[in-house]
């Protein structure tokens, strides 16, 4: 693959769940229409519930609990299943042209290409069997510790997912029902006796998928202003909003 990737720094600290979906949606938004690949790490301060595109909040969360515990819901742009984010979840962000490979001329293709990639990264951490199973979850001795998506414009792909490290698994089953839909490796496990945290250091981890992706560059300035600056008005105008994440 020819195509240089650059790191960029989401500043996940100090921003919003609705600015840090925003600023995938953003980083997809400028590859398309500008050009370049890039690769970002978040974790969030705060927890915060994150559906689906085509999920139905009802169906997926326990939406009294996540009002008590003061947990906001909100949806990403791209398909696959409700998941939890907050502190001990290590987030990347991956947009790619589609011309870079031919394995990314499909979805299938995509899904190939870049979990074989993730998956020598990971496996090479830790000891113990390490697998992708159900497309694009990874496992762990069977427990599952980071599920992906993808979502396709006509020149450009967003590819991300998350990893356990550290997690409060036990706020998954207090907020998150279990999904009508599921894997068959799954056999219809309750979240306590299918998930697991990695743990492995974050660092450890970047550093990895940096190596595995050949991220030598930095994301230059102008370019971080202009997709910031992207990520603030999406996160205005749809992902703080009931219209996009309550939708049915």
């Amino acid at each position: 693959m020819g195509e240089v990737i650059k790191a960029v720094q989401f500043a996940d600290g100090v921003v919003s769940p609705a600015e840090l979906l925003a600023t995938e949606e953003a980083l997809l938004e400028y590859g398309e229409e500008v050009g370049g690949a890039f690769l970002g790490f978040w974790e969030a301060r705060n927890y915060f519930v994150v559906v689906g595109y085509g999920k139905q909040v009802a169906a997926e969360v326990y939406e009294e609990e996540c009002g008590r515990l003061n947990i906001p819901i909100l949806r990403r742009a791209s398909g696959g299943g409700t998941v939890l984010q907050g502190p001990g979840c290590l987030n990347y962000t991956l947009v790619l042209p589609i011309d870079a490979a031919a394995e990314l001329g499909s979805i299938t293709g995509t899904n190939v290409y870049i979990m074989q990639r993730t998956h020598g990264a990971i496996a090479a951490l830790v000891d113990g069997d390490v697998r992708v199973q159900g497309y694009t979850d990874l496992t762990w001795n069977g427990l599952k510790f980071s599920g992906n998506a993808q979502r396709r414009k006509r020149r450009c792909l967003l590819f991300h997912g998350s990893f356990l490290l550290n997690f409060d698994l036990e706020l998954i089953s207090r907020t998150l029902k279990s999904p009508a839909q599921q894997p068959e490796y799954r056999k219809q496990r309750p979240h306590s006796e299918f998930i697991t945290n990695l743990k492995v250091e974050r660092s450890r981890v970047e550093g990895a998928l940096r190596e595995v992706w050949n991220v030598t560059e930095r994301t230059p300035a102008k370019v971080i202003a202009e997709v910031r600056a992207r990520a603030a008005a999406l996160a205005e105008s749809k992902y703080s909003r009931d219209e996009w994440n309550r939708r049915s």
